[in-house]
């Protein structure tokens, strides 16, 4: 059963120096066009009305970025393929300060649950450095809105390793995003991805990075700082009070299917995960036609399954489960990993107890590192199969 949705809209007032999803300026005309578009395409996967699935992601780009009658459009589109009322968690992506009390009370009234707010730092010349529109009082405004119209189940998210960033200054950050004690965090670490501004002043030998030595301690700032103010560490990056983790985002990371919808979305459904085109021209066009723009279409066998249960598993801080990895693939861990299980135990990065395998505190510094060891030799599998 395919238990997810996550609808991409890829429009944003500005782009930031970072970012490298897909991503187009906001203008009225493309964004009724794009609706329009994502529309025929939805409908071509979903037949019948009010569909049952557990969780909906809206994010982007900004879907908040839309204005009140096309984000009005968006929320009548998922309300009548999906059934919203039984959905257990119905996230929207927002960027502070594109939110304002009427686009609020709009998406509580169409049923959304949860929003995810990128506030990245709370330092206003780390944001204009950024690229970020938005500034530190657009966060208390928006927090405050979402609470008094009851959306209280907000997510923050939160990058660290930012360049001319301090342990001191990220210390800062954490605090201030604690001070709000709402039930989740996200936190990741800047990735500097071609394709971007950041990448090109990279290149140029303009931009540099803090230390390896200093992200780590960086990381291990948040993880402390979480963990003492009751936001328990349940994925690498991702840190909740309990009940509250992103259950859209456990679709990913258990290894289930969804849909993905928009311009260079991703899905995954039995045996495939679909990559739709990116490029807006090219997406409209497909989509009008039949409903499937499609960029690729990756066939996903057994083997594949299998190192992804891993790759995925490993992020969660509980890890695999090893009669979950049996009643999936009908076969112990350990006759296919022994050997890795081994190795990486050695090494410090791996526990495994009855029940899991997981990562150790060290181990999730060495996440690549350690998937590579997830890697199976194509020749062996065929052997065991």
């Amino acid at each position: 059963m395919v238990s997810s949705v996550y609808i991409h809209i890829p429009f944003c007032e500005k782009i930031c120096h970072y970012c490298d999803f897909t991503k187009f300026f906001y203008e009225e005309k493309m964004a009724d066009d794009y609706i329009d578009a994502l529309k025929k395409e939805v409908s071509a996967y979903i037949t019948n009305p009010k569909q049952q699935v557990k969780t909906i992601f809206v994010g982007g780009g900004t879907p908040t970025a839309l204005n009140y009658r096309q984000l009005e459009s968006l929320l009548k589109i998922i309300s009548h393929h999906f059934d919203v009322d039984q959905c257990e968690e119905y996230s929207f992506e927002a960027n502070p300060g594109d939110l304002d009390e009427e686009k609020i009370k709009l998406l509580k009234e169409y049923g959304v649950k949860r929003i995810s707010m990128g506030v990245q730092v709370f330092d206003d010349t780390m944001l204009e450095q950024l690229g970020r529109l938005h500034r530190i009082k657009d966060v208390y405004e928006n927090i405050n809105t979402l609470t008094k119209h009851g959306l209280t189940n907000i997510s923050i998210d939160l990058i660290y390793s930012l360049p001319n960033q301090s342990i001191d200054n990220l210390h800062r950050t954490i605090d201030e995003a604690l001070s709000f004690n709402l039930p989740h965090y996200s936190a990741y670490s800047l990735q500097i991805e071609p394709k971007t501004v950041f990448y090109q002043r990279y290149m140029k030998g303009k931009l540099r990075k803090p230390q390896e030595e200093t992200e780590a301690d960086m990381y291990e700032l948040l993880r402390t700082e979480m963990n003492k103010h009751g936001k328990f560490q349940y994925e690498i990056s991702n840190f909740a009070e309990k009940g509250f983790e992103s259950q859209h985002n456990l679709t990913y990371w258990n290894n289930e299917y969804y849909y993905g919808f928009g311009a260079g979305a991703h899905g995954y459904l039995p045996g495939k995960r679909i990559i739709n085109l990116r490029p807006f021209p090219a997406y409209l066009k497909k989509a009008n036609e039949d409903g499937q723009p499609i960029l690729h279409i990756e066939k996903v066998g057994e083997k594949e399954r299998i190192e992804e249960e891993m790759f995925l598993g490993l992020r969660k801080t509980k890890g695999v489960s090893k009669q979950e990895f049996i009643n999936k693939f009908k076969v112990d861990i350990n006759d296919i990993y022994h050997d890795s299980l081994v190795t990486l135990k050695q090494r410090g990065w791996l526990i495994e107890t009855d029940q899991h395998v997981r990562l150790t505190d060290n181990g999730m510094l060495f996440g690549n590192e350690v998937f590579q060891e997830f890697l199976i030799d194509e020749k062996t599998f065929k052997l065991s199969d």
